[in-house]
């Protein structure tokens, strides 16, 4: 990648290699899956979360180079923007005391990153989307100074030919343009990865689906964007936005967005990865010297470098991943629904209801999307971004009787899917006082019907109300996220009071 940047670009010819290798790519793929040569069930998760930076005045600090240097720790990596950092734990095996294990894990991690944050000035916030972002700190300028991400945004911008538009209507509206991919830095996000063989991953992929809405209706965290109220989880139609290389006459004749739910349930993995191939043209066009066939007829495993790289620039919610361990391939299902925070519980609670309620309806007699349209899914996950927890679905009902019906998210998740969840942590083999605790923090935040977009909003208003201007609401909401995020409790025992007084804000 890196000659390739110092050449300045990609050619034609290069796109038609591209091209071409994908195809092989896709051929050795589908030969993987005929000759069964993928990893036996193993039952491990993976997790990683991007992190915001901001100083102790709820500003965002454009400095992770100079954070990461102090970490100076593997698992902590680059993200987008200057302020944006991204923690990987490495996985682990779904049962026992695994969450606990995370837990733990995250806050020695987490407070390690903090103190060498606040070395500089900085520290460590986990959310969605940073309520004191200004468009202007989401600049080209403030791009992470990493070779790949300039890249990624030449390829985009030209792909686009113009602008990107930012035209998100929620309780405000906001209208603004962006002449690169940056505005995608302001959503930070938990990525949950479960290891399933290629007969399970329809099943696992497709339960993914359903419960998307679920996931985010329970642990929205990003109402605020460049100072509107806008959907109580906006980094979904902001991703989509900022990664769209269509320019209007091509959203008109219905092509595909980069970032995207999907449009129907699968049979198998690979036809998510073909998808991929049919309607998205590459964007890094970069080929390496494998032949992954020649590797297969050689008694091998191939990277399948190219098409791990395309896939990797089609966004989709639920999105496949093929990878290679110990020269032994397999496959995970990557869930990339969930805002990061408020805190370690949250994001382990959240992280036990995904894993627990896919496993149950993975295994269900009566899939749920043998029972839904598949259109009712992606309604419900537009529905539970605008919404929250206030948001209302569309379930099959209980029984026998058929059909599908309209039900608050809270309801749906306190009567039904917390018992499938429960079952389902029971059948990975997780301890009942982690899946206690877990599923408890889920159930109190529908019981109190709060997640962190409520309580920032809520706090953001009881600011206002006290008589700050929008900009310092909105910095006194941050500072006092930051204060709680760090003491640790899960967001549903947050107090709302006006979280002043704190001082007018200043660049």
């Amino acid at each position: 990648m890196g000659e390739k940047v110092v050449a300045g670009g990609f050619d034609l010819a290069d796109r038609q290699r591209y091209r071409r290798k994908l195809r092989r790519c896709l051929q050795a793929l589908d030969r993987l899956f005929a000759e069964k040569r993928f990893d036996r069930p193993r039952n491990l998760m993976g997790l990683e979360i991007e992190l915001n930076l901001a100083g102790a005045d709820g500003l965002p600090r454009m400095m992770n180079t100079q954070v990461l240097e102090r970490i100076a720790s593997r698992d902590f990596q680059t993200e987008l923007g200057m302020f944006n950092l991204e923690v990987n734990i490495a996985p682990h095996r779904l049962g026992g005391h695994v969450l606990s294990r995370l837990a733990e894990e995250l806050r020695t991690g987490l407070g390690y990153a903090q103190r060498k944050a606040e070395e500089l000035g900085a520290g460590i916030v986990m959310i969605g989307i940073l309520p004191t972002l200004t468009r202007q700190d989401v600049d080209l300028a403030n791009i992470s100074d990493v070779d790949r991400y300039m890249l990624l945004n030449d390829q985009m911008v030209a792909a686009r030919g113009e602008d990107f538009a930012l035209e998100i209507d929620g309780v405000e509206r906001l209208r603004c343009t962006a002449a690169s991919i940056t505005p995608e830095a302001a959503c930070t996000s938990v990525q949950l990865h479960l290891q399933v063989t290629p007969a399970r991953f329809a099943d696992v992929w497709n339960a993914a689906q359903a419960v998307a809405a679920v996931q985010v209706a329970v642990g929205a965290n990003s109402p605020f964007l460049f100072g509107r109220e806008l959907w109580r989880e906006t980094r979904p139609p902001l991703f989509q936005q900022a990664t769209d290389t269509r320019p209007p006459e091509l959203q008109a004749q219905g092509v595909r967005p980069r970032t995207w739910f999907g449009e129907r349930w699968v049979e198998s993995a690979y036809e998510l990865f073909e998808e991929n191939l049919r309607y998205f043209p590459a964007l890094l066009p970069l080929c390496d010297d494998e032949d992954p066939l020649r590797v297969l007829d050689d008694g091998g495993v191939p990277s399948l470098q190219e098409l791990v790289l395309h896939n990797g620039t089609v966004y989709r919610w639920n999105r496949p991943v093929y990878g290679v361990m110990d020269g032994i391939p397999h496959l995970r299902v990557e869930n990339r629904v969930l805002p990061a925070g408020p805190t370690v519980d949250d994001v382990i609670a959240n992280a036990a209801f995904y894993y627990g309620l896919v496993r149950a309806l993975a295994e269900d007699s009566r899939p749920v999307w043998k029972r839904t349209p598949f259109a009712d899914a992606a309604a419900n996950f537009d529905a539970a971004c605008r919404y929250g927890i206030d948001a209302e679905l569309r379930w099959p009902r209980p029984g026998r009787g058929g059909g599908v019906t309209a039900v608050p998210a809270v309801k749906l998740v306190r009567d039904e899917l917390l018992p499938l969840a429960a079952a389902g942590l029971d059948a990975w083999g997780i301890e009942p006082a982690d899946r206690d605790r877990s599923l408890g923090i889920i159930e109190e935040r529908c019981r109190r019907r709060v997640n962190g977009a409520s309580w920032q909003v809520e706090t953001f208003h009881r600011a206002q109300e006290a008589g700050l201007d929008r900009d310092a609401a909105l910095t006194a909401t941050a500072r006092r996220y930051r204060e709680l995020a760090l003491r640790g409790d899960p967001v549903h025992t947050w107090s709302v009071r006006f979280p002043g007084p704190y001082p007018q804000r200043t660049r």
